[in-house]
């Protein structure tokens, strides 16, 4: 785990593959910086990245509320299979399958269904496409399913249709912005087969 920044109130860290965001990440901050460390969004544990941890319940609060607001901006690199469009803006209705921990596209509203928006650009065409993410809700999957319902599936993510021989989904929390003491926070970071193309 790498740690970008750190002060009284925040520390933004790179979440490394195969930990658990809620409970793992948390104990190596403590361990490294001492005190209290509060969870305010998370990563899938197989998903790398960018990710901005509270260390007052003040802290916590002021984040949570910039995330409600839509004042935290994430975005995503993803390797996906084919060629997506250059650019676009995708509204979806999203339901989990919680026994499966499985997302599906739906077509109307119920019980358990959650409105899905991401923006996107094609950085590089061909099979496979690496893709820029801006997430505009954090849903389940949600760029994982938003993706492979097009036919565009992540390279690795054999749960959403993938067939090749990577063994975790290409994606990874590649840029954190956000309002951090009456200044504009910005983190950016690169996986390295992204690095690559």
């Amino acid at each position: 785990m790498e740690i970008l920044y750190s002060d009284k109130e925040i520390a933004v860290c790179l979440k490394p593959l195969g930990v658990d965001s809620e409970k793992e990440l948390p104990a190596l901050l403590v361990e490294a910086l001492g005190g209290q460390i509060f969870p305010v969004h998370r990563l899938d544990k197989n998903v790398g990245g960018c990710m901005v941890y509270a260390r007052t319940k003040q802290a916590a609060a002021a984040l949570s509320k910039a995330i409600q607001e839509g004042a935290m901006v994430k975005e995503y690199l993803a390797l996906v299979h084919g060629t997506p469009p250059e650019t676009g803006d995708w509204q979806d209705l999203l339901w989990k399958d919680s026994q499966k921990n499985k997302v599906f596209v739906v077509k109307r509203e119920r019980k358990g269904v959650k409105q899905a928006r991401l923006e996107f650009t094609r950085l590089t065409a061909g099979d496979p496409s690496l893709v820029r993410i801006r997430l505009h809700t954090g849903r389940s999957h949600q760029i994982r399913v938003q993706f492979a319902s097009r036919g565009y599936p992540l390279a690795g993510d054999h749960k959403y249709g993938a067939r090749d021989d990577s063994d975790t989904p290409m994606l990874f929390s590649c840029a954190l912005t956000f309002p951090h003491q009456g200044k504009t926070m910005h983190f950016e970071a690169m996986p390295d087969w992204a690095a690559e193309r």
